[in-house]
């Protein structure tokens, strides 16, 4: 079986590097706020390119945190819209309505996957306070129009960077283009810890302050909570691992453009509509290798039938999920049809030469049923 994923084996690689700063620290007998986590979070904020990192839970607090820091603030108070892209996974709208706040929903490009920022402007209104933009699948969703946008509206941008870690715009990385970042370290990212984990990166000193304080109960100090907080912190171990995983990231985040250069160049099959290189290769870290086909089902099974696993992301868009089934009404004919027709195949920098080789022969042999 030629698994979606094979952590095990991704992690083995750096196996006794991870055994061994987890055995530190267990024998350090400090567990929480400790060196380890002001290391990762100083190497992290340097790889990135900014002055802040604050390690967090997971991806969704990231998220929740920057919104909530921003209210506390004053930039933003209940009611107020954040545009985000339609396709998103749930939890990048679940951090907006945690705070009720009004999420705005755009279609993507479907070119690209990532919000289509031509539609942004028709969609401001006097209580529209901030952009999420989502690097889905590992792409950038970035461009200059974007920039303007922001500016010419005094917007807040805001990354969701949970996919596209290591991925650059002109030079740039993803997690230091805009006003601030929510990254996701969940063991299948391309940097992925071994559980939860989660870091919020920015050059904003005064909103790094308060999202470390919201993360530890809104305090700063010990019995002192100025703000209604959380309990979000990234643990040593957690941080330890990632900060060995870290210095591997740009080989592997190559090894999957690699990956991707052979699918779309050796998969010729007319139902299947495949991603897109951008013109800059670093723009895209292949978190994902995203196919659509109105054969989705059909072929999901037959490459499972010969022993290829993959996965949907995502089967069903925010705006059907009962969970938010005040928004089921509305129509996103983009968005649905994706949401309908994706299909995730195999990607990993573990993912050996000969499976790719299988892969791109299975899909080169889906048929049409009428022929």
């Amino acid at each position: 079986m030629i698994k979606f994923l094979e952590l095990k084996k991704i992690n083995a690689q750096y196996a006794d590097e991870i055994k061994q700063v987890a055995a530190e620290i267990i024998d350090s007998g400090w567990y929480l706020l400790g060196d380890r986590l002001r290391q990762f979070e100083a190497n992290l904020a340097h790889y990135i390119g900014v002055n802040h990192a604050i390690g967090v839970a997971n991806g969704l607090d990231a998220l929740r945190m920057i919104l909530r820091a921003y209210i506390e603030l004053g930039v933003m108070q209940e009611g107020d819209e954040v545009i985000v892209p339609a396709n998103t996974y749930i939890a990048t709208i679940l951090a907006i309505t945690d705070n009720r706040l009004k999420p705005v929903l755009i279609e993507p490009d479907i070119n690209t996957y990532n919000l289509d920022i031509s539609l942004i402007e028709s969609h401001i209104t006097d209580r529209t306070r901030a952009i999420m933009v989502v690097h889905l699948y590992g792409r950038v969703c970035w461009n200059e129009e974007l920039e303007n946008i922001a500016k010419k509206f005094q917007l807040k941008i805001i990354e969701d960077n949970a996919q596209a870690i290591g991925a650059e715009w002109k030079g740039i990385k993803s997690g230091a283009l805009g006003d601030v970042a929510g990254f996701s370290f969940y063991p299948g990212k391309n940097l992925g810890a071994l559980g939860d984990a989660g870091a919020v990166l920015t050059n904003n000193t005064r909103l790094a302050e308060i999202i470390r304080a919201l993360g530890n109960y809104g305090s700063r100090q010990k019995y002192v909570n100025e703000f209604q907080g959380l309990n979000s912190r990234l643990d040593e171990i957690q941080a330890a691992i990632l900060d060995v995983k870290l210095k591997y990231l740009d080989a592997e985040n190559q090894l999957r453009r690699e990956i991707a250069k052979r699918y779309i160049a050796e998969i010729h099959n007319p139902l299947i509509t495949l991603p897109q290189i951008p013109g800059n290769e670093k723009e895209h870290v292949w978190h994902l290798f995203v196919i659509r086909t109105a054969e989705r089902d059909r072929l999901q099974q037959y490459l499972l039938k010969n022993n290829v696993q993959t996965l949907i992301h995502y089967p069903i868009p925010p705006h059907k999920q009962k969970a938010y089934k005040k928004y089921n009404e509305m129509s996103f004919p983009l968005t649905e049809k994706i949401h309908e027709e994706v299909l995730s195949l195999p990607m990993s920098a573990v993912l050996e030469e000969g499976e790719v080789e299988f892969v791109v022969k299975l899909m080169n042999g889906l048929r049409n049923p009428e022929t």
